[in-house]
């Protein structure tokens, strides 16, 4: 080895961004290695390499005992302070050895090891650089798509989007351009391996982090997140300012940055309601577009019961549920709704009035009289025996 080889590993560090240091330490260990290979592991040695000549010296190790045992791994204190009056019985005589053919086994090892090196270290870097990118958003090209699994160049990387990552309804074709989420970055032998996801509730904080600037300054906080992929995607937001209006910063002008985030998710529709400290506040909200008549919450068993008008069950509801179950979801409460004409008659079957719900009983009773529902040719005032099991009720 000499300055030039130096010099190359200067330029390694400086194109490659691996520590020269590092790549040195490894070659003399390397080295090490190879010298015991070719003469024997009962000899210890030592292997420097000058970092700026890039000369390479080998040190024989000898233990110092009082009576020698193995002339190979040790000397006796009587030969070793021959040469420093220094040494002590347990200390590592040193002496500088020129092995024959050395020179080319050391060039050898170096280049195999550098290589190496270079290698796992162009791996490492690639690894830390997605693993700083986990659960943000990276814009893609599908390159492969193979028994179900899409393949999708992001970088420097093929990631990988499993079946069960990828969201129902949408079509997927070479070469398409798509936003994915970084879910998972592993190393593997073959290198560093991603995972990426289109279902991850995450893929739509991240849209809107990029979509919305008052959420990006931290004006506006996402509190939660309830997604079913493709189908609907119900946000919960809150304003640290008081003068800005959370759903509409989100919504934008006329509905222009939720269209965008709608668009990147292939129509998938999006719910943004705003958060509240009141849990009765909401939970309503939450149950958007529904319009809630009543919340009655049970805070110890984190349960409430939504009451709707007869109208608004179906809608509160959803197709197959899904609008409850979003709502549920998104506020960590279980959910039951409730028309007002099943939530009378179901205390009236009861047969225990409860006072904590009188005043919910005579509001419905007073609404049940003059509602007047669109679109129904019968008024549900006309229900006389609904109200009389009402009167019933209150006495």
């Amino acid at each position: 080895m000499n300055q030039e080889f130096i010099r190359a590993l200067d330029v390694i560090q400086e194109e490659k961004s691996i520590d020269k240091e590092e790549l040195i330490q490894a070659i003399e260990a390397a080295i090490t290695t190879a010298y015991k290979k070719n003469y024997g592991n009962a000899h210890n040695v030592e292997i420097n390499v000058d970092r700026e000549t890039g000369d390479i010296q080998v040190f024989a190790l000898k233990e110092i005992v009082e009576v020698p045992e193995n002339d190979h791994s040790q000397i006796s204190l009587e030969k070793a302070r021959e040469v420093d009056s220094n040494y002590a019985i347990g200390d590592f005589f040193r002496k500088e050895v020129r092995p024959r053919d050395f020179g080319r086994i050391a060039a050898q090892n170096a280049k195999q090891l550098i290589i190496q090196r270079i290698k796992e270290a162009e791996r490492n870097i690639i690894y830390d650089d997605y693993l700083k990118r986990q659960d943000e958003v990276m814009t893609g090209i599908i390159k492969r798509i193979e028994k179900g699994i899409v393949y999708v160049e992001i970088g420097k990387l093929e990631a990988v989007m499993l079946p069960s990552e990828q969201t129902s309804g949408e079509k997927y074709a070479l070469n398409q351009r798509l936003k994915v989420y970084l879910l998972l970055v592993k190393k593997t032998t073959k290198g560093p391996q991603v995972n990426v996801s289109r279902t991850h509730p995450g893929l739509v904080k991240r849209l809107f982090e990029s979509e919305v600037p008052e959420i990006f300054d931290g004006i506006v906080d996402i509190v939660s997140i309830s997604r079913e992929a493709g189908s609907r995607t119900k946000v919960a937001v809150k304003a640290n300012d008081p003068s800005i209006d959370p759903v509409g910063a989100c919504v934008g002008q006329k509905g222009v940055r939720v269209q965008n985030i709608i668009n990147e998710l292939q129509g998938e529709k999006i719910d943004v309601i705003k958060w509240s400290d009141t849990i009765e506040e909401y939970l309503s909200n939450a149950l958007s577009p529904a319009k809630v008549v009543e919340i009655i919450a049970n805070k110890d068993e984190k349960s409430a019961v939504a009451i709707v008008d007869d109208y608004q069950l179906s809608l509160a509801i959803g197709k197959e549920g899904q609008n409850v179950r979003l709502a549920a979801k998104l506020t960590g409460w279980k959910i039951d709704i409730k028309s007002k004409i099943d939530y009378v008659n179901q205390h009236k079957l009861d047969d225990k009035p409860n006072n904590q719900f009188d005043d919910i009983l005579l509001e419905l009773k007073d609404e049940l009289e003059l509602a007047e529902v669109d679109g129904l040719d019968e008024s549900i005032s006309e229900d006389e025996s609904l109200l009389k099991d009402i009167s019933e009720l209150e006495n």
